[in-house]
């Protein structure tokens, strides 16, 4: 007896991928999710990529990992915070106590962090932001 075509390509790429077939009916059925991880291996499998792109259809590149700005235990420093590479005296906390300043840091004060950012916001889209009036300049502390 032949399978249905739909259900043979389903457990084909099923197959390729390295998963079980009804995990790719559920996901196409919408009863399942996958993981980022698991959609890259069943696309793959397909013989696509997965690409992030903006509204107006560009694809965006991923960010550059930078292997050589890491904290002391060999972290990454977290997303969410804007490394700042080679710190000015007084840009990291520690420069009050006469420790060694690091070649990479953040700004932990996330106020200080937010108004930078609507500054920089501001600066960089001077056609959105033409009539409007600058955020005040940061003051940014010494620690």
């Amino acid at each position: 007896m032949l399978d249905h075509p739909r259900r043979r390509s389903q457990r084909e790429l099923a197959r390729w991928a390295g998963v079980h077939h009804g995990t790719v009916g559920r996901i196409e059925a919408g009863a399942l999710t996958p993981s980022i991880a698991l959609l890259r291996r069943i696309i793959a499998a397909a013989g696509f990529r997965l690409a992030v792109v903006d509204e107006f259809g560009r694809v965006l590149t991923p960010m550059r990992d930078r292997d050589d700005a890491r904290d002391g235990a060999d972290r990454r420093y977290p997303s969410h915070l804007d490394t700042i590479l080679d710190p000015e005296p007084g840009e990291w906390w520690a420069d009050v106590y006469g420790l060694a300043r690091p070649p990479e840091t953040f700004y932990r004060n996330r106020a200080v962090r937010d108004a930078m950012r609507r500054r920089s916001q501001w600066e960089v889209r001077v056609a959105k932001y033409r009539n409007v009036p600058p955020p005040p300049r940061v003051v940014r502390p010494q620690w």
